[in-house]
């Protein structure tokens, strides 16, 4: 990977509990070193639903959270509380509203990452929708909404969505969350090493916490700063 000076690479799905907790502590550990402003994210997707052909579980995802939530439970974290209806079925409207973010800058690629994180897990909105997308956007400081919104309708970052997805189908990314540091250390769930318990090979089964290093996140970022 060609990563930026003074940048992480995070390749991750908007619906992946995981990466959620992932990158909420690559935020909490850049403003704990003291590197707002010097260290940036740049997210990149790794769709989910085009790799397996259908959108993610709900059971999956409602199985995952409460164990991710544990990494990092001030992230936000609340089970859907709206309509069955309104459960977002894709996630490659919001995913793609992060790459056209990042045509404004990578710092509001990265706000706009986190708002749609924070209305999805916390606050059981539909991100897959337009207007749900701009209204997480109008919450989000330094977005130019209007801008964000002439790109999303004229799909002028679907190309780079579907580049990532390109890049994502090969060796380098093995999975949500993946991180790439400027000197080429790199980490899917970086410290974090997740087993399961009655897994029978279907899928099934609970997640478990075997190990845990939030360190692993720190190095992440002193090496972006490096």
């Amino acid at each position: 990977m060609d990563v930026a000076p003074n940048t992480i690479q995070v390749w991750s799905d908007l619906s992946c509990p995981w990466s959620h907790a992932v990158v909420w502590r690559l935020w909490d550990a850049r403003r704990r070193l003291g590197l707002e402003g010097r260290v940036t994210f740049d997210h990149h997707a790794f769709p989910l639903e085009l790799f397996n052909n259908e959108p993610t579980p709900r059971r999956e995802r409602e199985s995952e959270w409460p164990v991710a939530a544990s990494l990092a439970p001030r992230a936000g974290w609340r089970a859907w509380s709206a309509p069955d209806s309104a459960y977002p079925v894709t996630m490659l409207p919001p995913m793609e509203a992060v790459q056209a973010a990042k045509l404004q800058s990578l710092g509001a690629s990265e706000a706009l990452d986190r708002g749609l994180r924070r209305a999805f897990w916390a606050e059981s909105r539909c991100i897959s929708l337009r207007h749900v997308i701009l209204e997480v956007a109008n919450e989000t400081d330094g977005l130019d909404v209007a801008a964000l919104a002439a790109a999303l309708d004229d799909g002028r970052a679907r190309r780079g969505l579907m580049d990532d997805w390109a890049v994502a189908q090969g060796d380098e990314v093995r999975g949500s969350a993946h991180l790439f540091a400027p000197d080429g250390t790199n980490g899917q769930n970086p410290g974090i090493t997740v087993g399961w318990i009655g897994d029978d090979g279907s899928g099934g089964g609970a997640a478990v916490i075997e190990a845990d290093d939030p360190s692993a996140i720190e190095d992440f970022v002193r090496r972006a700063a490096a």
